[in-house]
């Protein structure tokens, strides 16, 4: 699997009970993560699956030899394990998200 973005088009905002009820039947562990404007994460990898589920916010994800992508409430990603990539809390308010893990 490639990394990918899928946006939110709900005419609804995003709710997270429903987000994180999603995940975990996809077979995700979920956690809930908030982080201040203007966080950073340099270049790091995870040793499993994940997806970032942004509840509020916006967060700019760069993947390493793909590009970057912004994730804003309720949009979501999918990143295979193993893949390099730094993160940005983007705009003026902290951004609230799920993270799953694939178990």
């Amino acid at each position: 699997m490639n990394y990918r973005v899928q946006k939110w088009s709900e005419l609804y905002p995003p709710q997270a009970a429903m987000m994180r009820l999603l995940l975990t039947q996809e077979g995700y562990r979920v956690n809930q993560w908030n982080d201040y404007a203007g966080k950073i994460y340099a270049k790091h990898q995870h040793n499993e699956d994940q997806t970032h589920w942004i509840i509020s916010g916006a967060l700019e994800i760069t993947i390493e030899r793909v590009g970057t992508f912004i994730l804003e409430a309720g949009d979501r990603d999918f990143m295979p394990a193993n893949t390099y990539h730094s993160v940005r809390v983007i705009g003026e308010v902290p951004v609230m998200y799920l993270v799953g893990e694939k178990l």
